[in-house]
């Protein structure tokens, strides 16, 4: 049985894959049904966003589908970029000026403290779920590490003295948001569905 996940981003994609392992569910990505587009984001929150993009997918082509929407959250900048994470510095959704740009604006603040924050929107047999997690840290004051994608080389995780874009893939997927996130979606694949392993 195919489980589709709303999203253009290949990293995402790889993340997952390597997070869970479902073995009733074959997860695809949404270009395997002819979608190549993006769906607008139009929501004022990560969970609306997170729905819309499941919604779109789900009305258009009528199948099992999960998305989700995952937000930097500044303490020091009211919560931004939050639900604005990925277009921070601009409509391109550029990685490296997002970081700059908020370095720069963290540059006369003491409290660096942050928060990612993942919301999964899963629709299933036509009824609707939604899954957070969530994970503590802080912005370093310059980018570190090759791993990952994103924001990851200047988000330090608490209790933690790298960033995880210097932390192996398999202690960053221990400990992540979006892990996190999905770890509560398979525990509810797996009670509604007692033949997943």
């Amino acid at each position: 049985m195919k489980l589709y996940f709303a999203t253009g981003n290949p990293h995402k994609l790889d993340e997952v894959k390597k997070m869970i392992r479902i073995s009733l569910y074959d997860m695809q990505p949404m270009s395997e049904l002819g979608f190549e587009g993006e769906i607008a984001e139009t929501g004022s929150t990560m969970k609306e966003n997170a729905l819309i993009k499941a919604r779109f997918i789900h009305e258009k082509y009528g199948v099992n589908v999960f998305s989700e929407d995952t937000g930097l959250e500044v303490k020091a900048l009211n919560g931004a970029p939050g639900v604005n994470t990925a277009r921070f510095a601009g409509e391109d959704k550029n990685a490296e000026n997002n970081m700059n740009l908020l370095i720069q604006q963290l540059a006369d603040h003491d409290d660096r403290s942050a928060r990612f924050s993942t919301v999964i929107a899963l629709i299933m047999n036509n009824e609707e779920h939604v899954f957070e997690g969530f994970v503590n840290g802080k912005i370093a004051k310059e980018m570190k590490g090759t791993g990952g994608f994103g924001y990851d080389p200047i988000f330090i995780p608490n209790g933690y003295a790298k960033t995880f874009a210097e932390l192996h893939y398999a202690v960053k997927n221990e400990i992540s948001h979006r892990y996190r996130a999905f770890t509560k979606m398979v525990e509810h694949l797996k009670i509604t569905n007692k033949s997943l392993i």
